[in-house]
């Protein structure tokens, strides 16, 4: 089944920030109740890749974990991955700013 979605594990943020690497990708922040308050991702300007960028946006955001994909086609799936939420939430997370995108019908 292919899937539009991201349906990696959630890991607490202390221990993503262990196993995070430099590596381009996505990934998604949720807050206590699971609900996710931002999609972001590491790209080609990215400092010290995944690791750097959740590191960072973990410091203004209140949230307790995270879960990502390692993919070189990062602004693509970033994309991707904001117009699924959008389709089955009705809005982008919380804490992502206000981006121009197509829609997106996923099943």
């Amino acid at each position: 089944m292919l899937t539009t979605r991201l349906t990696k594990d959630w890991v607490s943020k202390d221990q993503a920030l262990l196993r995070l690497r430099g590596n381009l990708g996505v990934f998604e922040l949720a807050d206590a109740k699971g609900e996710v308050i931002y999609i972001g991702f590491a790209g080609g300007n990215s400092q010290f890749g995944l690791k750097g960028v959740v590191q960072e946006i973990l410091q203004s955001v209140d949230a307790v974990s995270v879960r990502w994909e390692v993919n070189t086609a990062y602004l693509s799936r970033f994309k991707e991955l904001m117009m699924v939420h959008i389709a089955d939430h009705g809005a982008a997370p919380v804490n992502n700013p206000p981006i121009k995108l197509g829609k997106l019908s996923p099943s």
